[in-house]
């Protein structure tokens, strides 16, 4: 008989006492976030993080500022991801859409109902609906449990919904299980997107996991039935 996950609160409190509480995150605002998404193609954390900082310092986060730059500072900015190129015409193309669509504006569409709001995000490259449901949760709009792929992983291996083939399904899947115990705060449902994401980078990976230090172990679905051929 697989386990039984835990109350979805009990676990965000357990990886907090693992991984300490996270800072609140620092880049919030629509386009900021749209930028943060597209700035460096398949970079880590620390390379994406840098190449946001020289195209804030370098270039300027705004529409205008980045029709502006010249390509050879963008693809420099780029470089810290994959496919440069790529990422300059998505930048551009950024640009682009927020002058055409929005006026260089994209606050006001925090203040539309919820799935005319995902469409519009949906509208820039690379913006799905878990993250346009990022942009929305983090900028403080709506509180949703916007998931991305490793704390999706999590929730998936410790067994609050079954796994599918296709992510969307999955995705949604996950979000209607776990409707009725989330809490309604934005800020808490930050902590929670932070912490699952950390523990599936760290712990909970893709391939390789660390389930024999996993304090979850015990609640794990993943952990059950897998574990014996797991190293500790």
């Amino acid at each position: 008989m697989p386990p039984r996950p835990i109350a979805f609160a009990t676990l965000i409190d357990r990886l907090a006492q693992l991984y300490g509480e996270p800072a609140p995150p620092t880049v919030t605002e629509p386009l900021a976030m749209i930028l943060w998404e597209n700035v460096a193609y398949l970079a880590n954390d620390v390379n994406r993080a840098e190449a946001f900082e020289q195209l804030r310092t370098k270039v300027g986060l705004t529409p205008a500022a980045i029709r502006k730059a010249k390509d050879n500072v963008l693809l420099a900015i780029a470089g810290w991801g994959i496919i440069p190129e790529n990422t300059v015409a998505k930048l551009r193309e950024i640009a682009e859409i927020a002058h055409d669509q929005f006026d260089d504006d994209l606050a006001p569409i925090l203040n539309k109902p919820l799935a005319a709001a995902k469409k519009d995000l949906r509208k820039f490259p690379y913006i799905g609906e878990p993250t346009a449901e990022k942009i929305l949760l983090f900028s403080h709009r709506y509180p949703v449990l916007a998931l991305e792929s490793n704390g999706l992983r999590v929730l998936v291996r410790l067994g609050y919904a079954a796994e599918h083939r296709n992510y969307s399904t999955m995705y949604k899947q996950m979000q209607r299980a776990l409707e009725s115990q989330l809490p309604p705060s934005c800020v808490a449902l930050i902590r929670a997107h932070q912490l699952l994401r950390l523990h599936g980078q760290q712990t909970c990976k893709r391939t390789s996991p660390v389930c024999g230090s996993c304090p979850l172990r015990t609640n794990c679905r993943f952990f059950a039935e897998n574990g014996l051929t797991l190293s500790p």
